[in-house]
C-alpha cells in the first residue's frame, strides 16, 4: 500500500556524544548538567523569596 521512506538525517553533537561516549564521560556530563540546573533553580527560588519579602515589607 503505502511506502514511507526515511529521509537521511544528520547527527547532532548530542546524538554523537550519546552513541560514542563512555559511561564515565556520560556520567560526568550528566552530573555537570544537574549541578548547573540546581544552581539555576536555586536562583529562581531566591528571587521569588526576595520578591515575597519585598511584598511583605
Amino acid at each position: 500500500m503505502f511506502s514511507f521512506k526515511k529521509k537521511p538525517t544528520t547527527s547532532s553533537a548530542l546524538s554523537e556524544f550519546m552513541r560514542n561516549a563512555s559511561s564515565r564521560e556520560k556520567k560526568r556530563a550528566f552530573k555537570k548538567i544537574i549541578e548547573e540546573s540546581i544552581k539555576e533553580q536555586q536562583k529562581i527560588i531566591d528571587m521569588a523569596d526576595q520578591m515575597d519579602a519585598e511584598k511583605r515589607a
